[in-house]
């Protein structure tokens, strides 16, 4: 066989062995562990769609579906929106704003653990800033952490003030990127702001829009430490989410059957929104 021709497929072969062992491997052993019952001791006992069936069933299942929906559907939004408007704001190339994008962009390389004990202080309903802050102005104190009304809000809020740097700075370059002669044209028409903001700036952010919403979407599924570290699931169970109930029946009550099972139907979650966020998206967005 000519060697030539195998060159391409040998240079790819190391990245391949990697993915297929760290991606594929696992995504399919879960796949397996999935129609099983096993605490990670003794054998395996096959119980079929057993587990998949107790998911259905499961009202606490179904409470950490809906609060995962509603945490990816709340964080996007705000993540969107609120960068969007501050690239709007950033978007000059200005010493001062240079200083501004490098102060918003200072949250997202911090760990999230630390953030994350942070913010417990700001949230403690009795020592934490932002109840001290309310109080000057003579406002009920808040149970950030601890009301089931408001636990989850709260998390949604420390994701989004942890990412919020790293999307507006992707804005602010891409705002950047618009051909100036398509405000000066729409300058020469005396075009309003708003139409202006339609009919040029969306239309030309529509690739980074749908680069941002997707990534958001993916990373709102993944949502972890803050839920272990700040609120641990709770209270009632309102702030737990797919990740964080897996890691529960996984590695504290050693159901790694019904803790695949899970993942199976997480990952087939993403799959499904990915995908659909591709079929009704794609075609709106421009390129050129």
């Amino acid at each position: 066989m000519n060697l030539a021709k195998l060159r391409p497929y040998l240079m790819v072969a190391p990245a391949m062995v990697v993915f297929a062992v760290f991606s594929l491997f696992p995504i399919g052993y879960m796949l397996y562990l999935s129609f099983f019952k096993w605490n990670m001791m003794g054998p395996k006992v096959f119980v079929g769609i057993r587990n998949y069936a107790d998911l259905a069933s499961s009202g606490e299942f179904i409470r950490v579906l809906g609060n995962s929906l509603y945490y990816m559907a709340l964080s996007v939004i705000l993540s969107v929106a609120i960068s969007l408007l501050l690239a709007l704001f950033l978007r000059r190339n200005t010493k001062m704003n240079r200083f501004l994008q490098a102060s918003v962009f200072a949250p997202y390389i911090i760990s999230l653990v630390s953030i994350s004990f942070i913010w417990m202080w700001f949230m403690d309903s009795d020592f934490g800033l932002l109840n001290y802050l309310l109080g000057l102005f003579g406002l009920a104190p808040v149970g950030w952490l601890d009301d089931p009304r408001v636990a989850l809000n709260s998390l949604v809020m420390v994701s989004v003030w942890k990412g919020l740097g790293f999307d507006t700075l992707i804005f602010v370059s891409a705002l950047q990127s618009i051909p100036a002669y398509l405000y000066e044209a729409a300058a020469l028409d005396k075009a309003k702001p708003l139409a202006v903001f339609r009919s040029i700036t969306l239309p030309m952010l529509s690739p980074t829009l749908f680069f941002l919403a997707l990534t958001n979407i993916i990373a709102s599924f993944k949502a972890f430490e803050t839920v272990s570290i700040m609120t641990q699931g709770g209270p009632v169970n309102s702030t737990n989410t797919l990740v964080h109930y897996i890691y529960q029946y996984g590695f504290q009550f050693f159901k790694i059957g019904y803790a695949s099972a899970v993942g199976v139907v997480l990952m087939l979650l993403v799959g499904i929104f990915t995908l659909l966020y591709f079929r009704m998206l794609d075609r709106r967005v421009h390129y050129r």
